[in-house]
């Protein structure tokens, strides 16, 4: 999201004055007379009124108001402009209406901008610039990564009680329309946490949990089970329904749901897509270890029918999860490659094998190569002698 710089070509004394009177002209309750105060308890009253202008004032006269507002309020100095800064982000918010949402978002993005890199006051614009990019489905624009996120801040980084605060907005407003970006907002926040204050992020876990399951492009969720707060967990159905998805196949999660079917519900969960996840990652688990596997296996193994085998393939490549090549003819699948649905040990130790096995064809080749060039080398010279 772009912002033109703030620039008025008036005085602070000369803005102040023409602010007061346009509030006051349109029935606010201010005078129109400076403060004897100075210029801050003239933002004060000024930013009490400003939304005033919400309802009746055309979008593109609203937001030179506030423009005027803001180029006032990065004159003041750090140490007396956060209850100002503060003020304003909370007017901001009330926004009665999409189009004037979108002004206002416009508004606090300029002010974000143009305050000092260094300046904590930035992590409180942000926050609300968060919130009203919501109300005008604009949050993609202000908000498009965790990594892009810490740059914002990265010559003043906020509290990790902010962070998680502001973490837990973002999930918020993200659930619902990228449930990928959410999970990793989720596994961000919990990471925030150590092992003294891990025991208080229950909630959070459960969310980050949640989320994860929910989110069709997410499945690689072994991660998830080292993560402090999640640990804390054990024990309880979220975390054994979380072990499910993350190691178990179909039968176990059927079972689960069968056990516990008004738990799932209650967390927002699909069991209808949370079939198709674990269809997905049970044909995984079974890629890792066969090369090559009937339609008959896999309709005992995914509960599907033989006439659905073909299109569950179909789907599963789309993922590019798994690479296969459907054989009709035989009624099999082809496996090439399957991405592991968890890397422990075991997995390691398998990379660390074929690694070496690489390692050792090559340096056959290398044998060879350097065999074939002494032969070359040796018939050039022999064929030299005769000539």
């Amino acid at each position: 999201m772009t912002s033109h710089p703030v620039f008025i070509d008036l005085s602070l004394d000369e803005q102040v004055q023409e602010l007061r009177k346009y509030f006051k002209k349109l029935g606010a309750e201010i005078s129109s007379e400076k403060s004897n105060k100075g210029v801050e308890d003239d933002l004060h009253k000024i930013i009490g009124v400003c939304d005033v202008c919400f309802k009746d004032g055309e979008p593109l006269q609203i937001d030179g108001i506030l423009n005027s507002i803001v180029s006032i309020m990065i004159t003041i100095p750090l140490d007396r402009g956060e209850n100002i800064v503060l003020a304003y982000c909370e007017k901001m918010t009330k926004a009665p209406h999409q189009p004037l949402a979108k002004v206002c978002l416009q508004s606090l993005w300029r002010l974000f901008n143009n305050l000092d890199t260094a300046s904590p006051l930035r992590y409180h614009v942000y926050y609300h610039l968060v919130q009203v990019a919501k109300q005008c489905d604009q949050v993609l624009e202000v908000f498009t990564g965790v990594d892009q996120l810490k740059t914002q801040f990265a010559n003043c980084p906020p509290s990790s009680e902010q962070m998680q605060k502001l973490y837990r907005l973002l999930h918020d407003v993200t659930k619902d329309t990228n449930l990928e970006l959410s999970s990793k907002v989720m596994i961000e926040l919990l990471g925030t946490y150590t092992a003294d204050n891990a025991c208080v992020a229950r909630e959070d876990a459960m969310k980050c949990i949640v989320t994860a399951l929910a989110d069709p492009n997410t499945f690689l969720l072994d991660p998830l089970l080292s993560l402090k707060p999640v640990r804390f967990l054990e024990g309880d159905l979220i975390h054994d329904l979380l072990s499910i998805f993350v190691s178990e196949k179909l039968p176990a999660y059927v079972q689960f749901y069968e056990d516990h079917r008004e738990f799932v519900t209650s967390q927002g969960l699909n069991h209808e897509q949370n079939m198709k996840k674990m269809r997905l990652l049970t044909f995984m688990q079974l890629a890792e270890s066969s090369p090559e596997m009937t339609f008959e296996t896999l309709t005992k193994e995914l509960q599907i029918n033989e006439d659905e085998v073909e299109p569950f393939v179909i789907e599963v490549l789309k993922t590019k999860l798994v690479r296969a090549r459907l054989d009709q003819a035989n009624r099999k699948v082809h496996i090439s490659s399957t991405m592991h649905r968890t890397f422990g040990a075991p997995q390691w130790e398998q990379l660390r094998d074929l690694l070496q096995a690489w390692k050792e064809n090559l340096s056959s080749v290398r044998e060879g190569l350097t065999s074939v060039s002494s032969a070359q080398l040796d018939l050039a010279r022999t064929q030299k002698l005769i000539h």
